[in-house]
């Protein structure tokens, strides 16, 4: 989608959906880029309800408030509405393990002086941690892995490696935590299952010792089908992309609540 063409053509393709008495119009464009908020954290949008107005042929436009209007990128939607078509839009979302979105605020109990519980929920603002559901190992190459995952920028720059997992439909998390003793014998390693149009299976991380790095193997019905050796862990995320990640994720969620029967891409 051509952004610049688009914002050249917004004050013709929304001046019969302006009241005559505001002067001004705003707009956001969804087209698959992370949302920067004005103290430069990546924002998760929430979802929103509209009526299309504009349909370019490559964007779609949807009213969602008296003088406020989103511009969606046609080519990533999961369904294309017609004009005057009533939608809900969810643009992508960073999400937890669990599935709730991972800006979601941290819950703690806590309890007062004379022990009567009381919850705690923490927002860091920018912060939106997909921590793998593994417990705290006792293998400290373990310890640095899972970190590193859930630490590390994704290829895109806007989520983790743990997020990007999340969109692989990661699940079924196994993992090896041996003594230092056993480090070599036995390697640390985390496995867990994916389902994306690139791969289906088991995936396992592997640490080894020997060379300090990574490796990367992925099985089918308990079959290797692919092993990546050497991999270093500011690598992690760009191999996993290669591997598992279709791309998927980028698809902007569209739901018609009235009008004539959308297109499904």
């Amino acid at each position: 989608m051509d952004t610049q063409a688009i914002r050249a053509q917004m004050p013709v393709l929304v001046a019969g959906h302006v009241p005559r008495n505001v002067r001004s119009f705003k707009f956001n464009i969804f087209d698959g880029q992370p949302k920067v908020s004005t103290w430069g954290f990546h924002i998760d949008p929430k979802p929103f309800e509209g009526k299309v107005i504009a349909d370019t042929g490559e964007a779609i436009i949807v009213k969602i408030g008296r003088a406020e209007f989103a511009v969606l990128d046609r080519s990533l939607l999961t369904e294309v509405p017609v004009e005057g078509a009533k939608v809900q839009v969810q643009p992508y979302v960073r999400r937890r393990f669990d599935g709730l979105r991972a800006d979601t605020p941290e819950e703690r109990t806590e309890y007062t002086a004379d022990g009567t519980p009381y919850t705690v929920q923490t927002h860091i603002l920018g912060s939106a941690p997909a921590k793998l559901p593994i417990p705290q190992p006792r293998c400290p190459e373990l310890q640095e892995l899972i970190n590193q995952l859930e630490q590390l920028p994704a290829p895109d720059g806007f989520r983790r490696v743990t997020h990007l997992l999340v969109d692989a439909g990661a699940r079924d998390f196994s993992f090896v935590d041996p003594l230092p003793s056993d480090i070599i014998k036995t390697p640390p390693a985390i496995s867990f299952t994916v389902a994306t149009a690139k791969f289906q299976g088991q995936v396992t991380l592997l640490y080894e010792r020997a060379d300090d790095l990574y490796a990367i193997e992925l099985r089918r019905d308990g079959e290797l089908v692919e092993r990546v050796a050497e991999v270093f862990f500011d690598s992690l995320g760009e191999t996993l992309e290669r591997l598992i990640d279709d791309g998927s994720w980028r698809r902007i969620h569209v739901q018609c609540l009235s009008g004539s029967k959308p297109v499904r891409h």
